[in-house]
This record gives structure tokens, C-alpha cells and sequence, in this order.
């Protein structure tokens, strides 16, 4: 698999939906899953700063919320309004990592298509999840 322009459009689709009154951040995510849907996130901000969800996770957790389980993700496509790409954070990370196979491609971009692509495995290297709990 590989990224393709789809992915950009539909990211930019999906941060268009954001609420970030706070920090002005847009972010926007697609989640693409192995058996061709696609799920759509967006952050959504708080004035409790911490109570803020982030896209990644948003696009997630609709996908597990509608019967999807961990390993059945093919990519997800995150996008910001900054003149670099912005990787996913530490909480983003992990619930990647929970949830889809270490070699799943995370393609970073920002609005003028820049794009970064990454692994799971490669943004969270020598992580946990509850796979290493069955072994």
C-alpha cells in the first residue's frame, strides 16, 4: 500500500471539522481500514486543557466503536495547518500502537501536501501494548 492523493484530500475533509477555539491547531485525520472504509477524525479542543481529544484518536475510536478490532487498519493519514508535518503525540502513539500492526504506515502532512511517513513501530519504538501481554 502506499499514500495516495485521496488520502490528502479526505484528511483535509476531515480537519475542516475540528474545534480548536484554544490553540487555533486544526487537525484532521483518515483512517483507512484493511477492508476499505474509512473513518474520519478531528480534535476537538476543551478549556480543560487535558480533556481535549485529539484526531488520531477520534478516527479510532468511531472505527472500534463500529465493530473494527486492533490489526484491522491499513493507514492513517494525519494533517495540520503549519509549515511542517506534526507527528502524532504520546497518548496518539500509544493507542496506535494498541491498536494497529507495528508496520502500519502513519503519513504525516500539512496543507500544502508536504507528507512524512512513518510506521507505528517508528514512532513509538520499543512500545507496549497489550499484544506483549499474550505472548
Amino acid at each position: 500500500m502506499s499514500y495516495q492523493k485521496e488520502y490528502f484530500e479526505a484528511v483535509r475533509e476531515a480537519q475542516s471539522n475540528a474545534y480548536a477555539p484554544y490553540s487555533h491547531f486544526k487537525v484532521g485525520a483518515y483512517l483507512r481500514t484493511k477492508d476499505g472504509r474509512s473513518y474520519y477524525g478531528a480534535n476537538v479542543e476543551n478549556a480543560a486543557y487535558p480533556m481535549a481529544i485529539c484526531a488520531e484518536r477520534s478516527s479510532l475510536v468511531a472505527a472500534i466503536s463500529d465493530g473494527y478490532r486492533p490489526g484491522d487498519f491499513e493507514s492513517i493519514t494525519i494533517t495540520v495547518d503549519a509549515e511542517e508535518p506534526s507527528s502524532p503525540c504520546g497518548a496518539c502513539r500509544q493507542v496506535l500502537k494498541e491498536l494497529c500492526d507495528d508496520d502500519m504506515p502513519v503519513y504525516m502532512t500539512n496543507q500544502e501536501g508536504k507528507m512524512i511517513e512513518m510506521t507505528v513501530a517508528e514512532l513509538l519504538p520499543l512500545g507496549f501494548s497489550g499484544k506483549d501481554l499474550n505472548e
